[in-house]
Order: structure tokens, then sequence, then C-alpha cells
């Protein structure tokens, strides 16, 4: 039992600290790019949703090239980590956009909860459908 829970929990633990590094390098490189962006901004946030959601599994997609198996030994319960690793990132991304807020500097939309759990579940679900 206990091992099943400590597979479990570095299952979780990896996923989402894998998401969180692309959900980071994307940040940068948004960030990197934003002089050119400025004028380009999807109005409706069900489209800016999805292209969060797309640019996660393709960052999945990219993800499955380096590490084309699943980081840790799949557990019975593989699949909640289609929710709760992508609300960890959310969180976490959350809270980045909260400290720059806070400091006076300009906040994306994917240091924000929705789009960075929709971005980390592109790549959770990308990675659950196609990780060998």
């Amino acid at each position: 039992m206990l091992e099943l829970l400590l597979e479990m929990l570095l299952e979780l633990v990896g996923e989402f600290l894998l998401e969180l590094f692309f959900a980071a390098v994307l940040d940068l490189a948004l960030r990197a790019i934003a002089r050119i962006f400025e004028t380009f901004r999807f109005a409706n946030p069900v489209l800016a949703s999805a292209s969060y959601v797309l640019l996660g599994a393709l960052a999945g997609g990219l993800s499955l090239l380096v590490f084309p198996h699943p980081l840790v030994h799949p557990s019975r319960l593989h699949g909640i980590n289609l929710l709760v690793s992508p609300i960890a990132t959310g969180l976490a991304m959350s809270q980045v956009g909260s400290m720059l807020s806070l400091q006076g500097k300009g906040v994306t939309r994917i240091e924000s909860f929705g789009y960075g759990f929709g971005f980390a579940f592109g790549i959770a679900l990308t990675r659950y459908l196609f990780a060998a």
C-alpha cells in the first residue's frame, strides 16, 4: 500500500515539474517576444484558452521526443494526473503572476490559473495518450 502511494506521488510530482518547466519556458519566450506581439492578442478568452491548450499539446509532443516513456512507472491511478498536475501548475503560474503584479511588472496570460491550467492540461493529455 505504501509503495502504491509512493508511486502515485512520484508520478504526480514528476509530471508537475515537467509541466511547470514547459510553462516557465513558454512564459520566458512570451516575455522575450512581447514587443512583436504587443498588438496581437485574442480578444475572445475561449480562443485564447484553446490556443494555450494547443501550445501545451505541442509542448507535450516535444517532451515525448526527449522523454518518450512515462517519467515514473504509471500507478493504478495514472489518469488522476490529468487533473492534479495541471491544477498544481495553474496555481504555481498564478503565484508567479501575483508576485510580478505586486512588483509592478506586466503579467502575461499564462501567469494566471486558467491559462496555466490549460497549457499544463495540454501537456498532460498528450503525454497520457502517447507516452509509451
